[in-house]
């Protein structure tokens, strides 16, 4: 039984799928094939990360588009690098961007310095004219202590925006109940979340469709075109050009999204129902 898709209108033993699309903002390649995933592909919501060197070209390219803030306080990869658009020392590594790893940021983060850089990557994107849908914690850095946690949910009850939280398995490793904490804040998330990571994505992707648990479940890709900068950067590469080529240019996939018969939403669908209350 599934009390959020009843509030979204679908039946209590239904299932409601999210395609969302993360990374947006991290690369020109990831920008463009974000904007082919929601327009011609099955995507329904994408997630921008503000510090991105891409960021303000996603944020102009999307202004007709409404997405969500990917709350960044990483920058994983070796040979390219972001960093916070707040002074805030506590969250640099020592070549000067995020640091590459959530457990680093544990470590050496002052949680107001991670306050005020999370509010202001938000106030940044709705400064650019983004209209916002939801939150979501790059890396899960926010989500896997309890301290980074409070962060992650004041910031989304007072915004007035769903979360992107993990399931049961994630809790139990996170040792909190960070589930009930968002429902007892009135904080929406969706009941069930697939993050599409590595190789073969298409087997992965068809499995989590066509075994959709009543309720809400997110799917979460990191699209990218093929470009000689995406392979340098990074060593996933190939993954995400396989979730592109999938989600956007692929009719299988439409077609076992069809089959599933599940209610299509997006992160609007969430936002509005918890602003209604």
């Amino acid at each position: 039984m599934s009390e959020l898709l009843e509030r979204l209108g679908g039946a209590p033993d239904g299932r409601g799928l999210i395609i969302t699309c993360d990374n947006l903002g991290q690369s020109h390649a990831a920008n463009a094939a974000i904007a082919e995933c929601l327009d011609i592909g099955v995507a329904t919501a994408a997630s921008l990360m503000v510090p991105c060197p891409w960021a303000r070209d996603a944020a102009s390219r999307f202004a007709d588009i409404p997405v969500g803030v990917d709350l960044t306080l990483n920058a994983e990869f070796d040979n390219y690098r972001w960093g916070p658009i707040t002074q805030a020392p506590s969250l640099l590594d020592g070549d000067g961007g995020f640091p590459r790893t959530p457990a680093d940021s544990w470590e050496h983060s002052d949680l107001d310095e991670v306050h005020r850089e999370c509010r202001a990557q938000i106030e940044r994107a709705s400064q650019w004219g983004s209209e916002l849908t939801h939150l979501s914690p790059h890396l899960d850095t926010l989500l896997m202590r309890p301290e980074f946690y409070d962060v992650y949910l004041e910031l989304a009850v007072e915004m007035a925006l769903p979360m992107r939280l993990g399931g049961s398995n994630q809790e139990r490793r996170a040792g909190f109940p960070f589930r009930r904490l968002a429902a007892d804040a009135g904080v929406l998330a969706p009941d069930h979340q697939v993050q599409i990571r590595g190789r073969p994505a298409r087997r992965t992707l068809e499995d989590a469709v066509e075994n959709l648990a009543p309720g809400v479940t997110e799917l979460v890709v990191s699209p990218a075109i093929d470009t000689p900068e995406l392979r340098e950067m990074d060593p996933g590469w190939l993954s995400r050009v396989e979730q592109y080529l999938l989600v956007a240019h692929d009719p299988a996939l439409g077609t076992a999204v069809e089959r599933s018969g599940a209610k299509m939403l997006s992160y609007a669908d969430l936002r509005d129902a918890q602003r209604r209350g």
